[in-house]
This record gives C-alpha cells, sequence and structure tokens, in this order.
C-alpha cells in the first residue's frame, strides 16, 4: 500500500512538474539589443563585381560584367541577389565564394518558367520575404514577379500591358513599376512608378492602392489625396512603416499602413536637401541611405533629418540605382551606368579613403552609330558647332560658367532630330527641362540635347506609344515622360530642334562624359592645323608678364608661382570660317637655349585633355583663363584661353604652378603643343624667355 501510494505521489509530482513546464516556461537569453547606427562616416568602396564594360558574363565578381545593375538584396545567408536589366534582363545570385551566377532569366519577353525559361523585361527593384523568394518590379512588362531559391518564376500582379486597374492577379495594371518591399505577413508593396501611386498585394493575389492619384504632384493626405512624382523605390520600417524614395520631388515620403502619407525630407519647394532619391535602404534604428539620381552620391539620412554623404562626394557614382543594408551596417551599391557592384565599407578611425575604382571603363564600347548623324540626311555631312571641352558661359553674363559637354551638330529649327544608334531607356527621369533651352532625352549611354521631346515643333506628339505627353489641371503640356525600358531602332525621331538650332549629342553618364567624335561620323574630316593665337605667362596675382628685351621675355626667377595661359582655337572640314571650336589636347615643354629639353620635360607636360569631362562644375575655371569663352554661343568671336599649368584631364582636376626658381639665370624656351582631335598639330607654338633675378641688371649677371 505505502509503495503504491509512493508510486501515485511521483506520478503527480511528475504530472505537476510538465503543466508547469508549459505554463512557466523558462524565458530565452535575451538577444543584445543592436548597436545604433554610427553617423557620419565614410565609407571606402571596394568592388565585388564588373569592370566598367557592359556585358553578360557570369562568374568570380571582377570578371562578371552586367548591362544595367539595378535592385541589390542581401539575405540572412550573405547571398547577393542583382536585378539586371538593359540586354540581360535577368535576375543574378553571388554566392560566398564571390562568384555571380543565374538565378532566372536572361532574355526580354514575359514568360514564366524555371531558370533560363523564365524571361523579364527591365527587371529594376528586388526584395527578399522571410522564405527567401525574391519579388522582382518587371518594369518592362507592368508587372511583379515572384522567384523562389531554386529559380522558379511565377507572375504575381500585372498583365504586361501598361495603365491602373485594381484587381486580382494578372487582371490588375500598372505602369512601370521600379520598387517593391514586402513584410512579415506575405503583403507586396509596389512603387507604381509612372502611376505616382503606392499600391499593395494581398497574399491572395488581391491588388489595391494605398496611397496616390491620377497625376503627379506634390501633397501629403490620406489615400488618394497625397500625390507623388515619379516613386522609384520603398522600403519596411520596423515599426511597419513605409518609405519611399520620390525621385522627382526630391524628398523621402513615409506612409502609415492605413495609408497615410507624410513628407520626412525634402520636398521641390525645399531648400534640396535630396536631389532626385532614386533608391534607399533602411536601418533598424530609422536611419535611410540614399542614392541620388542627381548627383551620383550614396547619403545618410539621420532621424532628425540631418544629410551626410556616405560616398560619391569626391568621385561621383555614374548612377546608384541601388543600394542595400548588410547585417554589419555596411551597404551594397548597384552603379547601372557603370556597369559595376560595390560594397561599402565604414573606413576605420583615422584612416584615409582609398583610389576606388569607380564609374564606367574608358574602354566600354561606344554605341554603333555607323556613321549616322542626329539629323537627315543621316548618312550625309552637317557643321559642328561645338566640341567636348569648350567653355561655355550663361545669359546673364558669365563667360565661364561649365565645360561643353558634348558635340554640337548644326541644324535648322524645328528640323526632326534622328536616333543614330539602338538604345533602350535605363533613366527613371529619361527626360527633362520640359520647354527650356536645354530639354534633353537620355537613351542609354546618349543624351539627345536641345529639342521638344518627342514632339514636332507645333507640340504635337511623334509617338504616343513611346512618348507620354503629360497635361496638367489647366490643359497645358506639364511634362514628356519616356518609360525606362522603352527601345529605340537608328532613325526613329526624337523630338524637333528647339530654338537653338542644333543639336547636342553628349556620350557618357553625367562625370563621365566622352568624346563624341570618336562615334566616327559618315563625311566628317578634320584636315585644319589649329592656331596659336597668344602665349602668356601671368604672375601670382594673375597679372601678366609683360617685360621684353632683345625679344625675350623677362621672368623674374624668384617671383613666385606663374601660370602658362595659351590662346588657341580649331575648325573642322567645310565649317563657317567664322566657326571656332576648341582642341583636344595642351601641353607644353621646357626648353634650354639649345632647344634641348629640361631634365623633366623629355615629353610635353599634357595636362589638359578634353577625353573625359571631370564632374566638378569648377573645372572649368581651372581649364580656362579670365576672358575666355562667350556670353552667348555664337554672338561674338569665341575666345578659348587654356591654363597649361592646371591638370583637366582623365576626369581629373588639379590645380599647378609654373615654378622656374630652380633653374639658372639664362635662357630658355617653352615649347607649346596643341593638337585637334584628328591628331592636327598647331606649329609655331614656342615663347622665349629670359630668367632673371629680381633686383639684377636686365641679363641676371
Amino acid at each position: 500500500m505505502a509503495r503504491r501510494h509512493w508510486v501515485m505521489a511521483a506520478a503527480g509530482l511528475t504530472a505537476a512538474a510538465l503543466a508547469a513546464s508549459f505554463l512557466w516556461q523558462p524565458k530565452p537569453p535575451r538577444r543584445p539589443e543592436p548597436a545604433a547606427t554610427p553617423l557620419g562616416w565614410r565609407a571606402q568602396v571596394e568592388l565585388l563585381g564588373g569592370d566598367g564594360v557592359a556585358g553578360d558574363a557570369v562568374g568570380p565578381g571582377p570578371r562578371s560584367r552586367f548591362s544595367d545593375p539595378w535592385g541589390v538584396a542581401l539575405d540572412a545567408g550573405g547571398t547577393l541577389y542583382v536585378a539586371d536589366a538593359g540586354d540581360n534582363n535577368r535576375i543574378l545570385r553571388r554566392w560566398l565564394d564571390g562568384d555571380f551566377r543565374l538565378l532566372a532569366g536572361g532574355r526580354e519577353g514575359f514568360a514564366d518558367g524555371l531558370g533560363g525559361a523564365a524571361a523579364f523585361n527591365t527587371p529594376s527593384g528586388i526584395a527578399l520575404d522571410r522564405h527567401g523568394n525574391l519579388y522582382v518590379a518587371d518594369t518592362g512588362n507592368h508587372a511583379i514577379r515572384k522567384v523562389t531559391p531554386r529559380g522558379e518564376v511565377t507572375t504575381l500582379a500585372g498583365g504586361g500591358v501598361p495603365g491602373f486597374a485594381d484587381g486580382n492577379g494578372r487582371d490588375a495594371r500598372f505602369n512601370g513599376p521600379m520598387g517593391v518591399a514586402v513584410d512579415d505577413a506575405g503583403r507586396v508593396y509596389v512603387a507604381d512608378t509612372w502611376n505616382d501611386r503606392i499600391r499593395a498585394i494581398e497574399p491572395d493575389g488581391r491588388v489595391w492602392t494605398l496611397a496616390g492619384d491620377d497625376h503627379p504632384g506634390w501633397a501629403d493626405g490620406q489615400g488618394d489625396q497625397a500625390r507623388f512624382d515619379t516613386p522609384t523605390d520603398l522600403k519596411l520600417a520596423a515599426d511597419g512603416t513605409l518609405w519611399v524614395a520620390d525621385m522627382n520631388n526630391d524628398a523621402l515620403r513615409t506612409l502609415t499602413p492605413a495609408g497615410a502619407v507624410t513628407t520626412r525630407i525634402g520636398g521641390p519647394w525645399s531648400a534640396r536637401a535630396l536631389r532626385g532619391p532614386m533608391t534607399l535602404a533602411l536601418t533598424h534604428d530609422g536611419v535611410a541611405y540614399v542614392g541620388e539620381r542627381g548627383t551620383g552620391r550614396v547619403l545618410q539620412v539621420s532621424p532628425a533629418g540631418h544629410v551626410v554623404a556616405v560616398a560619391g562626394d569626391t568621385q561621383r557614382f555614374a548612377r546608384a540605382a541601388g543600394v542595400a543594408l548588410a547585417p554589419d551596417g555596411s551597404l551594397l551599391l548597384a552603379d547601372a551606368d557603370a556597369y559595376r557592384i560595390h560594397h561599402l565599407r565604414p573606413l576605420p578611425p583615422g584612416a584615409e579613403e582609398g583610389g576606388a575604382v569607380v564609374g564606367p571603363s574608358i574602354d566600354n564600347p561606344l554605341p554603333r552609330n555607323e556613321g549616322r548623324w542626329p539629323l537627315a540626311p543621316q548618312r550625309g555631312w552637317h557643321e559642328v558647332v561645338g566640341t567636348l571641352g569648350e567653355v561655355r558661359g550663361t545669359f546673364s553674363g558669365e563667360s565661364r560658367h561649365h565645360l561643353h559637354s558634348g558635340f554640337d551638330v548644326r541644324g535648322d529649327v524645328g528640323q526632326t532630330v534622328l536616333a543614330i544608334a539602338a538604345a533602350k531607356v535605363g533613366s527613371p527621369a529619361a527626360t527633362w527641362n520640359l520647354g527650356g533651352q536645354a530639354e534633353g532625352l537620355s537613351l542609354d549611354m546618349l543624351d539627345y540635347i536641345h529639342m521638344k521631346v518627342g514632339r514636332d515643333p507645333a507640340n504635337r506628339p511623334l509617338d504616343p506609344a513611346r512618348f507620354q505627353l503629360v497635361y496638367d489641371e489647366a490643359g497645358q503640356l506639364e511634362r514628356v515622360r519616356v518609360r525606362r525600358g522603352t527601345r529605340f531602332n537608328p532613325g526613329d525621331a526624337l523630338g524637333s530642334i528647339n530654338n537653338q538650332a542644333h543639336v547636342h549629342l553628349a556620350v557618357g553618364p553625367s562625370g563621365y562624359e566622352r568624346n563624341a567624335v570618336r562615334l566616327g561620323f559618315a563625311n566628317y574630316a578634320d584636315h585644319f592645323v589649329p592656331r596659336i593665337d597668344d602665349i602668356a605667362l601671368l604672375d601670382a596675382d594673375g597679372q601678366r608678364l609683360r617685360e621684353h628685351r632683345d625679344g625675350r621675355l623677362m621672368v623674374p626667377r624668384d617671383g613666385g608661382g606663374l601660370q602658362l595661359v595659351v590662346e588657341a582655337w580649331d575648325q573642322v572640314d567645310g565649317n563657317l570660317p567664322r566657326r571656332r571650336l576648341g582642341l583636344y589636347a595642351l601641353g607644353y615643354q621646357i626648353l634650354d637655349a639649345a632647344g634641348r629639353p629640361l631634365p623633366g620635360y623629355e615629353q610635353p607636360c599634357m595636362n589638359i585633355e578634353f577625353n573625359r569631362m571631370p564632374p566638378q562644375r569648377e573645372a572649368v575655371k581651372l581649364a580656362y583663363a579670365e576672358d575666355s569663352g562667350i556670353t552667348v554661343h555664337g554672338s561674338r568671336r569665341t575666345r578659348f584661353r587654356y591654363v597649361l599649368t592646371n591638370t583637366v584631364r582623365d576626369g581629373r582636376l588639379a590645380a599647378g604652378m609654373l615654378d622656374l626658381s630652380g633653374l639658372q639665370v639664362g635662357d630658355y624656351a617653352i615649347s607649346i603643343v596643341a593638337r585637334d582631335y584628328s591628331g592636327n598639330e598647331a606649329a609655331a607654338g614656342t615663347m622665349s624667355l629670359r630668367i632673371v633675378v629680381v633686383g639684377q641688371g636686365t641679363d641676371g649677371e
């Protein structure tokens, strides 16, 4: 009996213990709170993939090539996903071994399927759910696609046709969606870019509109009372708030789950703290990272609204299209127009930024224009009225405002502008400055400027399928839109020349423009030898040295640093005699009295070479001295007065002086080299000098 009571008691205690274990489970050890995001850090830029040349290779990072790398996402295991648009139209992933591999796609089209059997059209933003599925804003297909970890592609919503409609799955309509995000419950949010709305897709496939109206604008408010202007990306914050990169409003906006819209920072009438925010990432504690379209920078925006550049301010990115946050707080960046993927790590305290390789390679192939000009006849001849690197002024009297970034072809006002090469629109804002003298259109590597984009001289649309004319509430033309992913063929009409009476062609993204003469235009020739009109030495106060003796300029040996200024100009075959053009490269050598180069000057110092544009605005005042340029092109004789002691070449910029203090008293010469792009070189470019000592006799003895 006693034994039975003992067994029963033991059983009771065991049952009680088991019950207690369910009711009073011990708390798991608390995870440490994540560290606060450091503010104001600077990035060391490292290369993860791409060599700056467009292509479709996969494999080790440095040997991989991309066509238009845009959205990036990082999973918990460290695998990086990339949406590569352009001609590739694929989704890639980068394993921990550093190799890029194809996950899905690889051809332009609209098809579900496994791996390479699927097709995309200009995939842009991407996002991962907690199960490892990838969601893709398939911009050119106006659809949202889902990709499983094994590469199975299905269409979540949208039917391949642009429009606006709520509904279920493929019955819904989007218009060039570019951004996508997903929450833990499986709801997908979409930046419906050219509908200027934020949409939501429920787990059951139902699509509805969270906020935004049927017209671009800027207004906070609830649901359709709010307005956006070309939203391109969105991210979910830890509290469920949705953040939106509202690109053309220069703003970051937030939405509550109920659809209430608030502007966090920026706005079209603000002090422009942001310039074209195109992509963003969010930290756990409310810090935002923003890739800017307008400046090529990656910015950090604190919860208090302070904005600092993490990278891209000293050497801009070509197009910071996608940014993702790594667990350690570093950033992954897709630089679309440079065909590169970068890792942005915080610099250690006291360390200096290294010379990162950014931007497109100078070896990236140029568009295949096959001799075509942007005007009819495309294989005829047209007068050239401007070349890369020339000084340009403004209508307000500033003669050295900026460097000319392209190649100008004269045409009649109203003449139709034609595409010179096949191209696909990559920019989310491919047109600009409606009605202004610099109105233009960006097609892949080429910008066509000084035209009525998509319109004839009477402002009638040339091709409504590709050029969307947007009117305001009063019926006035407000803008012309061209969707990312739109294709053009050689000879397609792009617009009509405005009152500037020429077409400006720029090759390459802003800050990385290349000389368009390299395209090769039918019947273009340059046998004209450049002319040097003047050679001058300026003292530290910018005053010209003028004292001569026996035909030689008297130069004080210890008179401080000098600037060497050369006035020169060029022409090309067939141009009007009054049409002066800038030179391609200039340099100098210092020779002794016998005409032999001094040590260090065995080869000319070719400090000025307009092979690639420097991105800095101040470059124009380093390349050109005062009294250069004209206020309005064509109104007076152009003067190109180059400062050869400064460096403007290879995209680099540096101020310099000519230091003659180390020379012995005596006679010398400065020999000038001045070349055009065709290799013609100016003659008679020599200045005779006599180095003297201040306070001594004129012979310096």
